[in-house]
Parts: structure tokens; C-alpha cells; sequence
């Protein structure tokens, strides 16, 4: 199985990836860990290429978390099984993003690179807010969408990803 999980910051992309991954016993490679470096330096692009193309090529089943339209982008989605794309609105997106704060304040999470200590300044809350929504994004996920619609599921609130996440268990589990 390879999934795909694409959406707007704070909607639960590497949480849903960690239960995946579980659910279907794959391996789950967070794209942020590939971008970022430890006190939230970035990778140099060659490396992130060699690290996203090494995983794709050693692994026959995966769940990729993250947008990074630049990093293999089009073989991602070709490759997926399952493109599953969490297009909650802003306001739960900050909520969710807030809660995710309190919980690793001081700490690294777990899909992120170590040394990369949670935060929740202006400027993530603008990205959430307004910046990483913008008209090219919501462009990208419509074509998503409209390329690959046998395969894409939308998730746009807390509802929809409890009942998206049982179906997948009670799916595995009978399978």
C-alpha cells in the first residue's frame, strides 16, 4: 500500500500518517524531517532529492506525508494507491496547530527532525491563516483531484477523518 497524504499546515497530515502507517504496516516518511535540519535549518534541495528518491526506491509500500511539490511530486502521486488530501478550513487548522504547541512545547515532536523544538510564532500563524492558502495551492489539490479521482479521498473536517480513519482500520482488519 502507498498513500499519499497532502493538505493545509495543522491538519493532521503526520498524525494521520503515524496511524496509517500502523494500520497498514508500512513505513511513514514525514517530509518535514526531509526538509529541515536541526534549530530549523532547511536541507539543501540535492539532499532532500536523494533522500525522498532513496525512501521511494527501497520501499514497495509507504505513507508520505507533506505537500514539497518540488520533491517528486508527480511520481508520488502516480505511485499512490490512496491520495488523501486534509482540506480543513484555517480556524481548525490553528486550533489544531495551537493544541500540537501545548502538547510539544520545548520539545521535538515526533514526525519532526530532533532539534527542531515546537513553535507557534506570527509567522506560522500568518502561513496557516492566509499564506499557505493560497490560489496555486487550492489550484494544486483541484488537480489532484481532477487527475487522479479514483484514488483521491477529501477530509475536510474532525468528522470526516474519524470516520476516514475506522473505515481504513475495519478495511485492514477484514482484509
Amino acid at each position: 500500500m502507498k498513500i499519499v497524504i497532502m493538505g493545509y499546515s495543522g491538519s493532521g497530515k503526520s498524525t494521520l500518517a503515524r496511524k496509517l502507517g500502523g494500520i497498514y504496516g508500512v513505513e511513514v516518511f514525514h517530509f518535514d524531517t526531509v526538509h529541515f535540519l536541526p534549530d530549523w535549518e532547511i536541507r539543501s534541495r540535492e539532499e532532500k532529492e536523494r533522500l525522498t528518491r532513496t525512501f521511494m526506491d527501497t520501499h514497495d509500500g509507504w505513507v508520505m506525508d507533506g505537500n514539497y511539490s518540488k520533491l517528486y511530486y508527480e511520481r508520488r502521486l502516480k505511485e499512490a494507491d490512496l491520495i488523501i488530501l486534509l482540506l480543513f478550513n484555517r480556524f481548525a487548522c490553528l486550533s489544531r496547530a495551537a493544541k500540537r504547541y501545548r502538547r510539544y512545547r520545548n520539545t521535538t515532536r515526533p514526525d519532526m527532525v530532533a532539534g527542531c523544538k515546537e513553535k507557534l510564532d506570527w509567522a506560522f500563524v500568518r502561513w496557516i491563516l492566509h499564506d499557505g492558502r493560497t490560489k496555486e495551492a487550492r489550484t494544486r489539490y483541484r488537480r489532484v483531484m481532477e487527475s487522479y479521482p479514483q484514488k483521491v479521498i477529501v477530509v475536510r473536517n474532525q468528522h470526516e477523518l474519524d470516520a476516514c480513519t475506522a473505515r481504513f482500520h475495519s478495511e485492514n482488519i477484514l482484509s
